[in-house]
């Protein structure tokens, strides 16, 4: 019988619980049909004795690019065809953990089983090498389905650069607290592709949340739960435009002198 890794008490187990905590709740909320939805965390600063010398369950499994700063990393990822409500479940039964091994352009699956991770690999290894490479304490990349959201995306007004960020943050003060970098466009690509990998990578340097279009929300931060809380504030934004919209009025929002007023309030960034 498999000896899980969650047996033992660490924080490595509990940042995978995490996981499992936040699969739950994008189930709950509809942003998580069938396999939709994709997670995974930087476990390389908590990682035990025990998983290092845990022999690989599969042979080396190649990314498709080479991410030099991924070198002897460790990530749980979930997996591919994997619902995120079984996820929240049974997280080791829906997920694994790799390393990536020295070549930096491949990785094996060492825990619990040889479940194949997310097919949008590529995208998230990719962000979590950028990452690292600026030196950022960002450890965990969540991607989502947010009805809302992604509605929103199929009206080409919207794709303008920033139309979204200060709509959002008109509709409520947290949105502009929360997310105080706002949301960033990513043209539709290919899902899993390189292409996508690159989209993405392209707006990082000026937001924490990128929305790709029609088709899903990226966001990452330093644990899966604060990542997950931005989102949801968007979303929440998001309901609330589209809520007024449906009682058949264009909502005033916050102004941007008001905006401005809390940025300079409470520190935010410009």
């Amino acid at each position: 019988m498999i000896q899980s890794i969650l047996n033992e008490k660490s924080l490595l187990a509990d940042r995978i619980l995490e996981v499992a905590e936040v699969a739950g709740y994008l189930w709950q909320k509809g942003w998580a049909e069938r396999n939709g939805g994709n997670i995974t965390i930087n476990l390389t600063e908590v990682v035990t004795d025990k998983v290092r010398s845990l022999s690989p369950l599969s042979e080396p499994i190649p990314i498709g690019r080479e991410l030099s700063n991924l070198k002897d990393c460790y990530f749980y990822c979930k997996g591919t065809n994997k619902r995120m409500r079984d996820l929240a479940r049974r997280p080791m039964d829906h997920g694994a953990v790799i390393r990536v091994l020295d070549d930096c352009s491949s990785y094996v699956i060492v825990a619990d089983n040889p479940v194949q991770p997310t097919s949008e690999i590529v995208p998230h290894l990719s962000i979590h090498n950028y990452l690292l490479g600026k030196g950022s304490s960002y450890r965990a990349v969540l991607h989502t389905h947010p009805i809302d959201l992604v509605a929103m995306t199929h009206n080409p007004a919207f794709l303008e650069k920033d139309r979204l960020t200060y709509l959002l943050w008109s509709m409520i003060p947290e949105t502009r607290a929360f997310c105080p970098r706002g949301l960033g466009i990513a043209p539709y690509a290919l899902p899993g592709s390189v292409e996508l990998a690159d989209k993405i990578l392209s707006e990082l340097d000026e937001y924490d949340v990128v929305i790709w279009e029609k088709h899903g929300v990226c966001a990452v931060a330093e644990n899966i739960l604060e990542a997950f809380d931005m989102v949801d504030t968007l979303s929440k934004s998001a309901q609330i435009y589209l809520t007024a919209k449906s009682m058949g009025f264009e909502p005033e929002g916050i102004s941007m002198e008001k905006m401005d007023e809390m940025r300079e309030a409470f520190h935010l960034p410009k």
